[in-house]
């Protein structure tokens, strides 16, 4: 499966402005990298402008599913559309979509685990469903979002629920860059899966964002590394027959002894 990978460079409050760009990278890359699967970062549409969400977020996902509808159906490539604010219920949520070839949505996620750094929960809601894998392209993957990749437990779900792939989409700060690829390189190894992820760049309200957007193979091994500055596509295949071959040379899920862990 060959990625594009948009480490974006979000306009901070103006969702209108982002979609188009979003909608110019998608025709340049396409016709240039024919990829498979385009991944954008978290909250494309805004940044975190959260004091504004009552004017920029989406209402029950649109119009940015519509709007990434029309791309993955007129591209023929799957989607993992990022994260974008979105009203639902009188509540705020980060919201992930995953969409196939055919412009269906396979998949929606809320973020689970909140920012308490960005103040997150003053203004958002957690989500309320546990994350499942889902499939593109006959692959078992899933996503996690941002400050998510803190938790294990919840990438290690998603391993035994059989993720070959995990994505990870964030606006993570440079403040906490080295933390941004330690992470991701441990979920990879314990995980025994491909890591991709999409981070955004620039800076908003005083925070700067990290960049290094990856591809990382289940041996922990860097495929792909983005800048930490620049706005850039990063294009990477990856081949899923090594999934089970580690899986099975190194077989840690077999070795798991879950009843001797204590759960707080």
């Amino acid at each position: 499966m060959k990625h594009a990978i948009y480490q974006m460079n979000v306009v901070a409050g103006k969702p209108e402005e982002n979609r188009q760009k979003v909608k110019n990278w998608v025709k340049e890359t396409v016709k240039e990298e024919k990829p498979d699967t385009i991944v954008l970062p978290e909250m494309w549409t805004t940044a975190y402008t959260l004091p504004e969400l009552d004017v920029l977020a989406d209402i029950d996902g649109e119009p940015t599913t519509s709007f990434l509808k029309e791309l993955a159906r007129t591209y023929q490539i799957n989607i993992i559309g990022g994260s974008f604010a979105n009203k639902k219920d009188g509540k705020f949520y980060n919201t992930s979509i995953a969409l196939n070839r055919q412009g269906e949505v396979v998949y929606t996620y809320d973020k689970i685990h909140l920012v308490p750094m960005l103040d997150e929960p003053k203004y958002l809601t957690g989500g309320q469903k546990k994350a499942k894998v889902f499939e593109l392209d006959g692959i078992k993957m899933g996503f996690i979002i941002c400050y998510d990749l803190r938790f294990p437990e919840l990438a290690r779900s998603l391993a035994l629920q059989g993720a070959q792939i995990l994505y990870v989409v964030a606006e993570w700060p440079t403040a906490r860059k080295e933390h941004w690829k330690a992470l991701q390189i441990a979920r990879a190894i314990e995980n025994q899966f491909y890591v991709v992820s999409c981070n955004s760049v620039g800076s908003y309200d005083g925070e700067d964002f990290a960049g290094t957007s990856m591809v990382i193979d289940p041996w922990g091994n860097h495929l792909q590394v983005g800048s930490e500055e620049t706005e850039e596509t990063i294009v990477e295949s990856v081949s899923l027959e090594s999934v089970p071959e580690i899986r099975q040379n190194v077989p840690i899920f077999s070795s798991r002894r879950p009843e001797m862990y204590d759960e707080y």
